[in-house]
């Protein structure tokens, strides 16, 4: 969900760059050097995914996978957002250099809140439970991601209005698509692999053996 450059007013550029640097430095921080592999993969993972998106109005409809990156990586969801979308912006041309703080602040900040509404339910539930919190997560992930950008196009003019409800009625779908995506995957790293999921902070409750609850 790329905003492009020169859209935004000067105001919601600065304050959402700034709000991404704090968010930036509290996911490195959070950051071991255990964690460097996975928050790699899951960077690569929405990289890749949101290649392929429709251009709608100053924004476009993709995959974006931030409720799997919020419940799997929590505040290192920043970094690991802000790298990716970078690399797009620099290689394909998709959002902006200007623009890369809100774009940033509008996929992470919703994969952390859905970090700390779902990835406790998720843990705490067995199999089939945490692929259900797990659709809600993906599904809830991209809703808060299409209210940001459509506050962001509202605070940059009035113009913007008819665009930023178009950006939500045409994420409908990929709601739907991302949540299921997401409860698939909470349900096989639940069996398979288990540490995955457990974001930040590290729980040493989670079983070192992958189980099987039906």
């Amino acid at each position: 969900m790329h905003i492009v450059d020169g859209v935004l007013s000067n105001p919601v550029l600065i304050s959402s760059a700034g709000l991404t640097l704090l968010g930036v430095a509290v996911g490195l921080r959070k950051i071991e050097g255990d964690d460097i592999p996975k928050v790699g993969v899951f960077s690569a993972a929405f990289f890749i995914a949101s290649l392929v998106h429709i251009p709608v109005g100053p924004s476009s409809v993709h995959l974006i996978l931030n409720g799997l990156i919020g419940i799997t990586l929590g505040w290192a969801a920043f970094p690991a957002l802000l790298i990716a979308l970078l690399l797009q912006a620099i290689f394909f041309g998709f959002g902006g250099l200007i623009v890369l703080g809100a774009n940033t602040l509008n996929i992470a900040l919703p994969a952390v809140l859905v970090y700390y509404l779902y990835a406790p339910l998720i843990r705490r539930s067995k199999t089939k439970l945490a692929a259900i919190w797990g659709f809600a997560a993906g599904s809830s992930a991209i809703a808060l991601t299409t209210v940001f950008v459509g506050f962001s196009l509202a605070l940059s003019g009035e113009e913007f209005l008819i665009a930023a409800k178009l950006a939500f009625v045409t994420h409908i779908p990929v709601m739907l698509v991302e949540g299921f995506f997401t409860a698939a995957a909470v349900l096989l790293l639940y069996q398979v692999k288990p540490q995955i999921l457990m974001g930040e902070p590290r729980l040493s409750t989670l079983p070192s053996e992958p189980k099987a609850h039906l």
